[in-house]
């Protein structure tokens, strides 16, 4: 059976996908309003930026990741430069928690995922009442919290499983 790396091509848009999902995230902005669940968000952007910047994939740049962030802004009409922020505010913290982590443990990760997840959403939610003056519901950023929490095992789990049919 021929390895995924002799195909070239092919290769190349398998190591690309979790930019190129990234993008069809933030140009997406799915929402659960046709299923009548009042409460349900999570935000799959930062599960996919926090887990590819921890494991450092050598395909996930950056700058690729700022320029999603003023895509998700133009899509979702916050002011642009606040999911940028975010984004880049998720690698360098997640940079930073790779070089000084010794022993990875996943539920280590998790937990990380968790601080960052709530230092992100109160800096946004600081940002848009204080100099933009939205009028936000702190409730709904508690949920989205949650299950963005919640959902960060699961798809690290399948990102894991990404990340053995690549280096395989």
């Amino acid at each position: 059976m021929t390895s995924l790396k002799t195909r070239g091509f092919y290769y190349k848009l398998y190591s690309l996908l979790p930019i190129i999902i990234l993008f069809i995230s933030v140009l997406n902005e799915f929402d659960f309003n046709y299923l009548n669940l009042d409460y349900f968000s999570f935000n799959f952007p930062f599960i996919l930026i926090f887990f590819f910047t921890l494991k450092e994939f050598k395909n996930f740049d950056y700058l690729l990741v700022f320029f999603a962030g003023l895509i998700n802004d133009t899509v979702v009409g916050l002011p642009l430069g606040i999911s940028s922020l975010s984004y880049v505010l998720i690698c360098i913290a997640t940079s930073y928690f790779r070089n000084i982590t010794i022993r990875p443990s996943p539920i280590k990760d998790w937990f990380y995922f968790l601080f960052i997840l709530s230092l992100l959403n109160s800096i946004n939610y600081s940002i848009l009442t204080l100099f933009f003056s939205y009028n936000l519901i702190l409730m709904n950023y508690l949920v989205n919290t949650f299950f963005t929490f919640a959902f960060y095992i699961v798809f690290a789990s399948l990102f894991k499983f990404y990340l053995k049919g690549i280096n395989d």
